[in-house]
């Protein structure tokens, strides 16, 4: 019997991937069984449990990616040379959660991945972790415009990478639920904060 090459097998797992993120924007998480992603994938109950033993396991699978992919701009964007002023990596980080919050976006997914983090132990191990990767992230941002002198020697940079980073979702959250505003809005209230900061200290 020939063996199933690994592009075959990766394409199979996206398949089942999309079909699940499909289900859970249109439906809600709760409301999505894994007959419904089984049914929505084409596939038979064995080929999907192949790959993916429960529902939190698909959704960690869809947030990871996203969130791989959020981390590895962000890293970029931390590990530049010269350190991008903070208002610019802010604005960097903000266009990638605006696609996120798209019709095709999968922020509102993130919503459900939060919620149903509250009352599962190991969904909310996993969000923690994924989410203090990308806060660190933000902290070396700031310790690097802090040696920049874009921030004051006495600033907290965990403090200051926490606040950053709260900046992001804290954008998409008004953007699904609030509608708006709109990232060009946003960023100048970022401006305008970072420059108050800036002549305070001064």
């Amino acid at each position: 019997m020939p063996r199933v090459s690994d592009e075959h097998l990766a394409a199979r797992r996206q398949q089942i991937l999309d079909a699940a993120r499909r289900c859970f924007l249109r439906n809600g998480f709760h409301a999505t069984s894994m007959q419904d992603v089984i049914s929505e994938a084409g596939l038979s109950v064995g080929a999907v449990y192949r790959y993916f033993r429960s529902k939190q396991e698909l959704v960690s699978s869809i947030a990871g990616s996203v969130l791989d992919d959020a981390d590895e701009l962000f890293a970029a964007i931390a590990e530049e040379e010269p350190p991008p002023p903070l208002v610019d990596a802010v604005d960097r980080a903000l266009a990638f959660v605006e696609a996120q919050v798209a019709p095709d976006g999968l922020f509102p997914l993130a919503i459900q991945v939060w919620a149903e983090s509250l009352r599962d132990p190991e969904l909310a191990d996993f969000v923690a972790r994924m989410y203090g990767g990308t806060r660190a992230r933000f902290v070396a941002l700031a310790r690097r415009a802090q040696q920049a002198g874009e921030l004051p020697p006495d600033a907290d940079p965990e403090a200051v990478g926490a606040v950053l980073f709260g900046m992001i979702p804290g954008f998409a959250l008004q953007r699904l639920l609030a509608a708006g505003p709109d990232r060009k809005t946003y960023l100048s209230g970022v401006r305008a904060l970072i420059a108050t900061q800036g002549r305070a200290d001064g």
